[in-house]
């Protein structure tokens, strides 16, 4: 508290807190948002494994799709999980307006988020294909907001 001239006491000023300063942010070098598909691929197994679904509507990969995983593909890490041998290999594809007559071809994936990273606008799209069962399913999409 602070004395006045005629010698009573003021209460003291309150200091009001300062704003906060707002910083901008800057796109960093992995500025992109990513999808996984694993709660989707968990329910259709489970809906194989309990008969809902056959292994004929959930093994159909076109001839394409195997024969581009077949020679651009990249191992899995682990066994397929419906025929459960060592067959699995990850593709992925690119879409961007800006590719031309790359966009939405097969790609090693490797190859592919590296593109997908330089081009502003683009997505692309992991699938995990058996090339033993023709099982196939979409796992994991990535959308580039920000080119570097």
């Amino acid at each position: 508290m602070r004395e006045t001239s005629a010698g009573s006491r003021a209460p003291a000023k309150l200091r009001e807190p300062r704003p906060k300063r707002l910083t901008r942010r800057t796109p960093s070098r992995r500025s992109h948002g990513t999808v996984d598909y694993t709660l989707a691929k968990r329910a259709l197994l489970r809906d194989l494994r309990t008969g809902m679904l056959s292994r004929l509507e959930v093994c159909d990969a076109h001839p394409d799709l195997l024969r581009a995983a077949r020679s651009l593909g990249m191992d899995a890490t682990r066994p397929c999980p419906v025929c459960d041998q060592r067959e699995l290999r990850l593709l992925a594809y690119v879409f961007a307006d800006t590719l031309k007559h790359d966009n939405g071809r097969p790609w090693a994936v490797k190859d592919a988020l590296r593109l997908a990273a330089r081009v502003q606008g683009s997505a692309c799209y992991v699938v995990e294909v058996c090339t033993g069962c023709s099982w196939n399913h979409l796992s994991e999409a990535y959308l580039a907001r920000h080119a570097v």
